[in-house]
């Protein structure tokens, strides 16, 4: 049995400029409303082509790196979405892009989550993504295109049950992470 953890690919959204606050937010809604405007590598293609359990998040980027890819999914769910960047209620302060991210993820990875789901709460539903994931694959191969933080945290919940990375997760756009069960 075997569980690939893809990345969906570049999304259709500015990456750079300065930010308040409360223009990151509404950077965030429209990221999170984004499809792709890229293609996959043919490694992804032969990648996701193993898979005869497609599974995603039902986030525009995710659904979109599923038609790029020509496949239709098999689950849509909620539990495979990108955990949502929390936000801070600073109006003066103007930071590039990459900084606001960078600093707000760190943030809530120390623990502040703000009005968006904590990093104990992603990690619990990191774990019921995985049984569902490990159940999907008693049918064959699964392939989930998901998201970057999501997947990683899924990813270490695989590894602490046992199944063996045959290729670790990255965050670049379309990397993959393939899973396989452990044989004892």
């Amino acid at each position: 049995m075997t569980i690939i953890l893809m990345r969906h690919g570049k999304p259709d959204h500015p990456v750079s400029g300065r930010f308040t606050a409360r223009a990151l937010a509404d950077w965030c809604e429209g990221y999170d409303q984004a499809d792709i405007c890229d293609s996959p590598p043919p490694r992804s293609q032969t990648i996701a082509r193993q898979a005869s359990v497609i599974a995603t998040s039902p986030l525009p980027r995710a659904r979109s790196s599923l038609t790029r890819l020509g496949l239709q999914p098999h689950a849509v769910d909620e539990v495979f979405s990108e955990v949502a960047m929390p936000t801070l209620p600073f109006e003066r302060l103007h930071l590039p892009l990459t900084v606001w991210l960078s600093l707000l993820r760190l943030l809530w990875l120390c623990g502040y989550a703000g009005h968006v789901e904590s990093v104990q709460h992603a990690r619990e539903r990191a774990r019921l993504t995985a049984d569902k994931l490990v159940s999907l694959s008693q049918q064959g191969t699964v392939l989930l295109v998901g998201h970057g933080i999501m997947n990683k945290l899924i990813a270490r919940e695989l590894r602490k049950r046992g199944w063996q990375a045959e290729k670790h997760a990255s965050s670049r756009h379309w990397s993959s992470a393939i899973y396989h069960r452990p044989f004892i």
